[in-house]
Order: C-alpha cells, then sequence, then structure tokens
C-alpha cells in the first residue's frame, strides 16, 4: 500500500506519520505545498491513499487537483471542518479533525483497508467542497441550551456558558454562576452548534468561550493553561498541537 501524506506543517507531516507508523503503515512522502504537490503527482506513480490537508502554504491544497487526475482515495486532515464536514462524509474515505486522535486515525485506516480488496474508484467532489470552504453555507448556531433538573427544564443562554466538557463519558456546561449542567450531547456533536467565533476546542476535553478567559499561562512542553473567570473544577490545557490555532483565534 502506497501512502502519502500532504500537510504545511512538517511537525504535524512527521507527527502523522510517525502515529501511522504504529499501524504498520509506512508513508513513502511528504510534501508540502500546492507546487511541490503538483510536480511530483506529474513524475510519479500515484499512491494508494492520500493524507490531504487542505490549506497549504500556498493555497488551498484543491488547485492540485486542477492540474492533476488523481485517482488515490483520500483522507482529509483538517481542522475546516465546520463547513465542509457533510461533503467529506458523503464523498471521502473519512475525515480526521485536527488534532488527529490515535483510535480515529485507526478507523479511518481500517476502512481505507476494508475498500482496498474491492479496488474502488473513490469520486471526490473537489469543486463542490472548495465551494463549501470559499463561500460558506449561512450557518445558525445555537443560541441557547436547554437541561433537565428533576421535573424541570432550566435554558442556559449560550452568552453564560464559559465552557462545555467532558468528565465519566458526559459532557457537562459550566456557566458564569459557578454550575455544571449534564447535557444530552458530546463534545463532537458541539461542533455543528457552536460559533467559531465564540468556543474554541482547546483539547479533547474543552470547548472554551473566549469571553470566559481570565488568564493565559506558558505551560510546559509548549502548551498553554487557561484561567476562566468562574470555573476552576479542573485544570484546562490548551494541547501543543492546538497551540498555533488557539493563538489564531485569539486574535
Amino acid at each position: 500500500m502506497k501512502v502519502i501524506i500532504i500537510e504545511d506543517e512538517k511537525p504535524a507531516a512527521r507527527r502523522l506519520s510517525r502515529m501511522l507508523s504504529e499501524l504498520d503503515v509506512e508513508v513513502s512522502e511528504m510534501l508540502h505545498s500546492v507546487e511541490e504537490s503538483i510536480a511530483w503527482f506529474q513524475k510519479n506513480e500515484h499512491p494508494d491513499l492520500i493524507f490531504l490537508d487542505i490549506q497549504l502554504s500556498d493555497g488551498l491544497s484543491f488547485e492540485i487537483f486542477e492540474v492533476v487526475t488523481i485517482e488515490s482515495a483520500v483522507i482529509f486532515t483538517t481542522a475546516y471542518d465546520e463547513y465542509a464536514l457533510k461533503a467529506f462524509k458523503l464523498n471521502s474515505i473519512d475525515y480526521l479533525l485536527k488534532p488527529i486522535d490515535d483510535e480515529e486515525l485507526e478507523i479511518a485506516v481500517n476502512k481505507f483497508k476494508l475498500r482496498m480488496p474491492e479496488k474502488k474508484q473513490l469520486t471526490v467532489d473537489f469543486d463542490e467542497i472548495k465551494k463549501l470552504l470559499v463561500n460558506p453555507i449561512d450557518r445558525t448556531y445555537k443560541k441557547r441550551f436547554t437541561v433537565k433538573i428533576g421535573q424541570h427544564l432550566k435554558m442556559l443562554p449560550i452568552e453564560e456558558i464559559e465552557c462545555f466538557y467532558s468528565e465519566n463519558k458526559g459532557t457537562y456546561a459550566a456557566t458564569v454562576d459557578g454550575r455544571s449542567y449534564l447535557l444530552e450531547t458530546t463534545l463532537e456533536e458541539l461542533q455543528e452548534d457552536l460559533q467559531p467565533e465564540m468556543f474554541f476546542r482547546v483539547s479533547r476535553k474543552f470547548y472554551i468561550n473566549i469571553n470566559a478567559i481570565k488568564d493565559i499561562i506558558s505551560y510546559t512542553n509548549s502548551r498553554l493553561q487557561l484561567k476562566l473567570h468562574n470555573f476552576d473544577d479542573f485544570e484546562i490545557i490548551v494541547s501543543r498541537e492546538r497551540v498555533k490555532e488557539f493563538k489564531d483565534w485569539l486574535s
């Protein structure tokens, strides 16, 4: 099985390559730009599988497919799920939201391996996905969440929620009054409901409201620690893979 990675951030590409190696999948090439990828595809036999980042240093990776006819299967590795998620699900082998999770990566690889014996050619509608990214469809996000407390229902306005977090397989909303409420959802499902400008997923465990951040502290291994105005039940750490994106989000 011939596999390549197209990713402009070299540390992220190396990390993904190591993760794939642990799954007995060897990466034959790592490409880092649209220009480099086009040149490589024009001179080399195309791989069975491409791990494809969307936004490269010199443009969208879809520009590669406008120049070269690619018949490889594709697994997206992206932070841009909010606009293209539906298209990814319909047209690609899988998508992996950065930072990439070990278990999700293994599931995606196994999904591809199941298709290999059938030699099914996968058609990915890159033009349609590109449209979704360049001209995002109008989105509406939740303005409140409803939780059950005994025999009563309580409404939680979105602006009063400091963070969402997971604990013991449950998902909770922590509010400005210092209380936490159990929700009937998961953090993964919340990404469809939360306005990206207001909430950011700093780790696998936390979504943070930008207005709730009181302090940002340098932490070990190039990570960041967050202090919120009211929520202090758990230590909140921005994972190393998300620090750059988190800083961009703040600005």
